[in-house]
């Protein structure tokens, strides 16, 4: 492997001239400047990103931490903050925690120990205080989860208003026995799309059933269990607000195996608004986030922390937008 004081023999100059011309070009002559340029080109040569990151205390690369890699929601926020990381040089790796806290925090080491220069974290399952502590240290961003009552930047939509939305288009459909199948309650995002099932309940005048409320695992398969046992109640609901578009298609898949027709024996509302949703038999009623953006959004944030910038708001709120398809026309 090519090494920079091979460089500096090849172009005639110190290495230490080499290293000015890689970090600091402006005080390095345009002569020598261009001699040096014309080696590394020739012989390809590469810095060392460990010694580069010696120098500088910096590596140009961000951690995102995501609870599941699989999930077809994570990838378009994914998306998003790559393309604000790579136009500002940065590069992005990935962590995926598979919803295990302690895999969370072993990710939480890399900035630790300075491997990373900020972490975007896509999951909030560890210790608040811990978090809070991290975040006065570290470049620290939360999006798509978040913590009550926590100090850091925070990039989300309203999930409380936006599941409140989705129950009462189902209201205002006519139906009136609606029951929500949640993700796991450990989840922040589950308790307040529970809530704000609820609130729209509650704000009609309509029961709200303890048989109806279901928890799931945030999968097709459990959704589509869960499904069934509501199906099987001796007076089952006829419509159902799901956690996410994933689960609702597990919800559908369970009520057609059921001998139902979706929508006009049971109405169904996801959650996210994933690319399936338009494809899935019937297209998906759902809330859209608005995924790519809430992922650009996380990453400035982050670069603002990492530059040092002031930063004169911490907590923003992206607008969700309730896109009505077929699981729920018909009524």
């Amino acid at each position: 492997m090519m090494k920079m004081s091979d460089v500096a023999k090849l172009a005639n100059v110190s290495a230490a001239t080499v290293s000015r011309v890689l970090s600091n070009p402006e005080k390095v002559s345009l002569e020598t400047r261009e001699r040096v340029l014309d080696v590394i080109n020739k012989v390809n040569y590469k810095p060392h990103i460990v010694a580069r990151q010696f120098r500088t205390q910096e590596t140009k690369i961000i951690l995102v931490v995501v609870p599941d890699i699989t999930s077809a929601f994570f990838a378009k926020v994914l998306r998003g903050i790559e393309h604000v990381a790579l136009k500002n040089g940065y590069q992005v790796i990935l962590g995926d925690t598979e919803n295990d806290v302690e895999r969370e925090n072993s990710y939480i080491d890399l900035l630790l120990q300075k491997q990373v220069d900020g972490m975007v974290l896509l999951t909030a399952k560890i210790d608040k205080n811990k978090l809070e502590e991290l975040s006065n240290e570290f470049p620290l961003v939360l999006a798509c989860e978040y913590v009550d009552g926590l100090n850091v930047p925070t990039v989300s939509i309203d999930n409380i208003s936006s599941a409140r939305k989705a129950t009462e288009h189902l209201i205002q459909l006519g139906h009136t026995k609606i029951a929500h199948i949640t993700g796991p309650m450990s989840v922040i995002l589950s308790r307040d799309r529970l809530k704000g099932y609820k609130q729209a309940m509650i704000s009609h005048d309509l029961e709200i059933e303890p048989s109806y409320i279901q928890e799931a695992d945030r999968t097709f398969e459990s959704s589509y269990n869960q499904t069934l046992k509501l199906l099987s109640l001796a007076t089952p609901p006829t419509g159902i607000f799901v956690f996410n578009d994933e689960m609702a298609m597990g919800t559908i898949k369970a009520a057609k195996d059921s001998g139902l027709t979706v929508p006009d024996d049971l109405a169904v509302v996801g959650f996210d608004n994933i690319k399936m949703a338009t494809v899935f038999e019937p297209n998906l009623t759902t809330i859209d986030q608005p995924k790519f953006a809430i992922g650009q959004k996380a990453m400035e944030l982050l670069l603002q922390l990492i530059n040092g910038e002031p930063m004169k708001k911490k907590k923003f709120v992206m607008k969700d937008e309730l896109i009505i398809r077929d699981s729920t026309k018909g009524e």
